[in-house]
Order: structure tokens, then C-alpha cells, then sequence
């Protein structure tokens, strides 16, 4: 059976999403974890909705794994919890504090975590030299010496809106496709003067976010036109002068899927466009 895992994490401490060996990453705690809870013979397999980067955070991630029936049934054990609930419970008494399974319940038909996803939407946080620099949110906010333009960053970044080719901003992999739809990038300056980036799309390549949060603080800075970012989008390839944000700064906030009738249909889709993990 396919059980859907909603999660959260401080990509402080770890080396990214996706198991590497000998470094700590979210999926090998997340992986292990499971594997204890549920006393698995083999390693438990893990899928994700977004590989996040290392130092990069998550507060809406979405994961399913394919469990043995008979040991979903058994992790209540003589409590009358949900097993549900009971995985929960016993992945918190075990994983790290700065990973938290918020949810865990039977996927509907259909289900895959990462290609019946229709939308990723990401949070980028920028304490520029007009906003509060809150020393308890370092590890979540980026600290910027210079002033920034929320408005001419603003007016850059939705030039950028629409279905096109991001060569400009990924790291390319042999044989994916750099094409995205951008459903929305917007920016705006909270009341302690943080300077919060929205950035929406189908799904994302490599470093997009980043590069993408990259090209328009130069036009907050007043070094750039506001059509600098299009002009390099237009030219679909990597874009020289982008500066990687560092990670720290960017949070995945919410995945969206489709109603359950729809995510088969969905995945069948997303895997015609998109390589395999």
C-alpha cells in the first residue's frame, strides 16, 4: 500500500534532500527512521515531491512510501491510535528535531508524491539594509548589505510569469527538459522590512529558484534594468552575471496535486515530460 507523508524540515544541518553516502541528508534520516519504526528487512524507499538543496528548508514537503499492509495494520499496536497516528508518534521519538513527519495516511489511487504534483510554491526571505535583521531567523533569512527596490524587483520578476524555457536559470541535466510554467514571482516587503519572494511554478530544475531570487536583486540594487532577467530568459541558455542565492534563504511552503480522480492522469503526464529520479 502507498502512504502519503507530509513533512517539515531546517535544512540547516543537512547536505539536501536526497541520500548521499557518509553525509547526513533529509531522505537517508527520513529513510532510516522508517525502516526502525516499521522493523523493515530492507531499507525503506522514499519518494519526494522536491529534491531540496542542501542548506534549503521545507515547510510543505510531500513524500510517499510503499509499505507492507500488514505492517501499516500493525503500528497501533495495542493502543487504539490510527496507525496513521502511530507512525507519526514513533517517527518523532525518533528522528532529529529538525525533521518533523507532520501527517501520515493512505494514499489515494494514483497517487505518486512527486510526478502528481501540479504546482510547487517556494518562499525566498531577504533582510536587506532597510529591514530588521532578527538574529533568531539567521538561519532562514538572508542578510543583504545593500538596499533593494522591492518594486523594480517586483515589476522584473513577473516579466518572467508564463509557460517558457528557463535554460537561463538551471543547471542542466543531460536529457530534462528546461521548460516550465511559472505561475507566479512576486515580491514584497513585510512589516519588519524583510523583503519575501513568492515563486510558483509546475515544478522547478536545478537551482531555478535561486537563480531566478539571483537575477532580479541586481535590479533592486539599481545595477540593472528591470528587463535585464527577460533578456536573459530570452537567450534559453545559461545566463552569465546570475549570482546563486545562498540556500538558507529559500523555503518550500505548500505542493499542490490535483483532486484524487485527476492524479493518476497527472503522473502519467508529468512523466512523459520529465526523466527519471
Amino acid at each position: 500500500m502507498r502512504v502519503r507523508l507530509d513533512l517539515a524540515y531546517d535544512g540547516t544541518a543537512f547536505s539536501g534532500w536526497a541520500a548521499q553516502p557518509s553525509l547526513r541528508t533529509v531522505q537517508g534520516e527520513l529513510s532510516a527512521a522508517l525502516t526502525t519504526v516499521l522493523r523493515s528487512a530492507d531499507p525503506v524507499r522514499v519518494t519526494v515531491a522536491g529534491r531540496t538543496d542542501a542548506g534549503v528548508h521545507a515547510r510543505g514537503q510531500v513524500a510517499h512510501v510503499d509499505l507492507d499492509p500488514e505492517a501499516w495494520a500493525a503500528l497501533p499496536g495495542r493502543s487504539d491510535r490510527a496507525p496513521g497516528a502511530a507512525l507519526v508518534s514513533r517517527l518523532g521519538g525518533v528522528l532529529a528535531h529538525d525533521v518533523v513527519v507532520r501527517r501520515a495516511e493512505p494514499a489515494p489511487p494514483g497517487f505518486d508524491a512527486r510526478f502528481s504534483a501540479t504546482e510547487r510554491r517556494y518562499l525566498y526571505r531577504i533582510a536587506d539594509a532597510d529591514a530588521v535583521h532578527d538574529p533568531l531567523r539567521r538561519h532562514d533569512t538572508v542578510w543583504w548589505r545593500r538596499p533593494l527596490d522591492v518594486e523594480a524587483m517586483d515589476e522584473a520578476a513577473g516579466s518572467l510569469v508564463g509557460l517558457r524555457d528557463f535554460a537561463a536559470f538551471c543547471r542542466q541535466r543531460e536529457g530534462a527538459t528546461t521548460v516550465r510554467t511559472l505561475l507566479d514571482f512576486s515580491w514584497v516587503r513585510l512589516p519588519d522590512g524583510v523583503l519575501a519572494a513568492t515563486v510558483r511554478a509546475d515544478a522547478f530544475c536545478h537551482s531555478m529558484v535561486r537563480s531566478l531570487v539571483g537575477a532580479v536583486v541586481p535590479v533592486g540594487e539599481g545595477r540593472r534594468a528591470a528587463d535585464w532577467p527577460r533578456a536573459l530568459q530570452e537567450r534559453a541558455e545559461r545566463g552569465a552575471g546570475i549570482h546563486v542565492m545562498p540556500p538558507h534563504g529559500l523555503s518550500l511552503e505548500e505542493v499542490v496535486y490535483p483532486a484524487d480522480a485527476d492524479l493518476a492522469a497527472r503522473a502519467v503526464v508529468t512523466r512523459a515530460r520529465r526523466p527519471p529520479a
